[in-house]
């Protein structure tokens, strides 16, 4: 926990309050969850994700 502490007290969430800043790094892991998941995807789906444009 002291990594934790120490990124908070080094970034703009110092002096927050605690359910901001909970809400705050809640809202960043959701989104990097995310932004990792649609990566994974595309790495073991991509073939198969081809669109075909034709005339």
């Amino acid at each position: 926990m002291d990594v934790w502490n120490t990124i908070i007290e080094n970034s703009a969430l110092n002096g927050m309050p605690k359910w901001y800043r909970a809400l705050t790094l809640s809202l960043f892991g959701l989104i990097a969850a995310i932004v990792l998941y649609s990566y994974y995807v595309l790495l073991v789906h991509g073939p198969d994700m081809i669109v075909r444009f034709s005339y």
